[in-house]
């Protein structure tokens, strides 16, 4: 059978219809779970009680080999019939919002607001929603299912859960699949990875009274133009490059030559091989920039010095359209009545992507808006909702193998 057929057979098996009828009567207990996880706060690098409580819920919900690995994963295992391959189906537990950010639900009819509420949370409640309605329908299936919360997706957290789970994770050898679910839009599937480098970079010098120590170097000259010369390097059309001088941090007084700037700097790509050019460029660039300063002004008392420090690297890579796992995705969002799309994004599936394991970033169903700001929204309004998780459900069972199916 071709993955639309796949999808097709799925969506007409009774024990689907049943599923899909649990999700609808369960719908209100989504909401709940929605509203309690976001409220536990999940800062980057401090995800620890938000782990431990979505941990409790996998365990609850009777999972095998339920566990919370050595990087902060929270993880269960859903076994399947056949001969123990696994497919992972994550979401995220961290939110890009600080420790003391107010995270109180907001709820206005179908509405819920609150930092982090759609990115990730909700993909986090969704995937217990399916888990259940996958065990009462008594639907089986040939992959293992490893369902996970991980952690560091966010920012500098460097995708370093899902980056664990590939590298030092038990179940590794065994996967052969993986599903995040992040944010509520279904309709555009993402199946590549725009990778990342992200650097930190600091000049240092001598420092100086802005007035007496006038004519010696300046580390914010040299910063200055080493962010020119970034901002002019050419990106490749139909690549998805970028780069971004971000944030800038230094000096102690406006009448004193600073003795020391940082910048940090974000530099992207869809192309592995453009990524790395990118990144050539932009260690040059610092070198000549710092290399200007010392020749242009006085290193009487001391020259300018470079450090560089890399904190985030995100690999480039992607799944190809005709792979079964993106056309069982692109039916199910089709069969749904949407207009599916394939996009590059950065996000946990960036790491399988990169190493060839199959991989999509899906969506949990719904709406949503304002990502990313303290007025984050996301609208569960129930046949919309709905829609979104039959959506990820039949996704889900076409790449895991449905018993009878196929």
């Amino acid at each position: 059978m071709t993955p639309a057929e796949t999808v097709a057979a799925i969506r007409a098996d009774a024990r689907f219809e049943a599923a899909c009828a649990v999700l609808r009567r369960d719908h209100a207990r989504l909401v709940e779970d929605v509203i309690r996880l976001t409220e536990i706060p999940a800062p980057p690098f401090k995800e620890q009680a938000r782990s431990a409580a979505y941990l409790e819920m996998l365990r609850a919900h009777g999972l095998e080999e339920v566990e919370q690995d050595a990087i902060g994963n929270a993880m269960g295992l859903r076994r399947g019939f056949g001969n123990g391959e696994i497919l992972v189906v994550a979401a995220h537990l961290d939110t890009v919002f600080p420790e003391g950010t107010d995270v109180r639900v907001r709820r206005e009819g179908t509405k819920l607001f609150a930092p982090g509420v759609g990115d990730d949370t909700l993909s986090l409640a969704a995937n217990l929603a399916l888990l259940r309605a996958l065990d009462e329908a008594g639907i089986r299936t040939r992959n293992d299912i490893l369902f996970v919360g991980d952690v560091g997706e966010e920012g500098i957290g460097d995708l370093r859960g899902v980056r664990h789970l590939f590298t030092e994770g038990r179940h590794k050898p065994r996967i052969r699949a993986f599903l995040s679910v992040d944010s509520p839009d279904v309709a555009r599937i993402c199946n590549g990875a725009i990778g990342s480098r992200r650097w930190k970079v600091t000049f240092r010098g001598p420092g100086g009274h802005s007035f007496s120590a006038f004519g010696l170097v300046n580390p914010v000259y040299a910063m200055a133009e080493a962010a020119r010369a970034i901002a002019a390097i050419e990106v490749p059309p139909g690549t998805n490059s970028t780069h971004c001088v971000s944030i800038v941090s230094g000096g102690t007084s406006i009448n004193a030559i600073p003795n020391a700037i940082s910048m940090q700097v974000d530099l992207r790509s869809g192309v592995p091989d453009v990524l790395d050019r990118m990144e050539t460029r932009f260690l040059a660039i610092l070198g000549e920039a710092t290399v200007a300063e010392n020749t242009t002004r006085s290193t009487q008392t001391g020259a300018i010095t470079l450090e560089r420090e890399r904190i985030g690297d995100r690999p480039a890579g992607g799944t190809s359209p005709d792979d079964p796992i993106a056309q069982a995705a692109w039916a199910a969002v089709a069969a749904e009545g949407y207009t599916p799309s394939f996009e590059a994004s950065s996000t946990d599936a960036n790491i399988p992507m990169s190493l060839g394991i199959p991989a999509l970033k899906i969506g949990a169903g719904g709406r949503g808006g304002r990502a990313h700001s303290l007025e984050e929204w996301i609208d569960l309004e129930p046949e919309e909702s709905l829609r979104g998780m039959r959506t990820a459900l039949a996704t889900i069972l076409a790449v895991a193998g449905m018993e009878g199916i196929g």
